[in-house]
């Protein structure tokens, strides 16, 4: 059977994919309350459970089949709804974590081997970049701190903007955009910034994540007026602080803006298509921007 699209009950206009664990009811995420697992919704919550149940088969119809069977809800991106929607963003958290504490134990030594740079200075430092064929850097360098405050700011970030994506678009998709724009960040800043410039930090992939945010909140019809002035105050900081690779963010929150785009808007009739396509394009774009940074710094 074709998924159908489900609106939150307690607001019929807004389009979700989320559930509540104990009665199976849609909600929006203005109306999803933390639980030990999942989300469950304000009457679930405040011990209208049976209630909850008996409109939850009134929906279904008279056919006596669930609501989950007949209408098969999907998160709004045509994920899988899963029972820990934190999954991926605490696996994210912890490798971060786990990459700083690995860097306070063993020192310069690693934090250079990781850290994103186009191309080292000559002799004495012989060392190579990314122009020189290490192109593992612009990964690595998303997962890299130095400063407590710089991975306390970011980790803070992306525990607060991670699970509501995560529990919208799906594990997956979510990790898709988490990666992609991440990667934005590392191949503008390598593409624009100065080649012997060092740059660390998920500041790209907290940027993507902002974006993602900003698309999702539109397509539900939320006030956009909250994420806006976050927007905002986060590219004025980008801006206007010293040692920020302004490159990384900007990168960040285009791909994320268009990944999250595609995401969310792609018709349900060729959504895995067009999903597919949209971070076909945006890692395209990506390796185009290696390419030409690395043949200017090698020819």
């Amino acid at each position: 059977m074709e998924d159908q699209a489900v609106c939150c009950y307690r607001h019929p206009d807004r389009e979700t994919g989320i559930s509540c664990t104990r009665c199976e009811r849609p909600i929006c995420p203005e109306c999803m309350i933390s639980a030990s697992v999942g989300f469950q919704c304000p009457e679930c919550v405040s011990g209208g459970h049976a209630a909850g149940a008996t409109a939850a088969s009134g929906i279904a119809g008279t056919s006596g089949r669930s609501y989950r069977t007949a209408a098969r809800p999907r998160t709004i991106a045509g994920g899988a709804i899963s029972d820990d929607p934190r999954l991926i963003t605490k696996i994210l958290l912890a490798i971060n974590v786990a990459v700083w504490i690995a860097v306070l134990a063993v020192g310069d030594r690693l934090l250079n081997d990781l850290v994103l740079v186009g191309a080292f200075p000559p002799e004495p430092f012989a060392r190579e970049g990314v122009a020189e064929g290490e192109w593992y850097r612009l990964v690595t360098a998303m997962f890299l701190h130095e400063q407590p405050m710089h991975i306390a700011f970011n980790m803070l970030s992306l525990w607060w903007l991670g699970p509501p994506l995560e529990a919208a678009l799906g594990r997956a998709r979510f990790l898709a955009l988490y990666l992609l724009s991440g990667l934005g960040g590392s191949a503008l800043t390598y593409l624009l910034a100065d080649q012997t410039q060092a740059s660390l930090g998920a500041s790209g992939a907290i940027f993507g994540l902002l974006g993602a945010t900003a698309v999702l909140m539109r397509r539900l019809n939320y006030d956009m007026r909250p994420v806006i002035a976050l927007l905002a105050l986060n590219l004025l900081f980008t801006f206007t602080w010293s040692n920020i690779a302004w490159q990384a963010h900007i990168g960040g929150l285009i791909a994320g803006t268009l990944v999250a785009y595609g995401m969310v808007h792609a018709p349900r009739d060729r959504r895995d298509l067009v999903q597919a396509v949209t971070c076909a394009v945006v890692l395209l774009g990506i390796v185009v921007m290696i390419c030409v940074r690395t043949l200017e710094l090698t020819h």
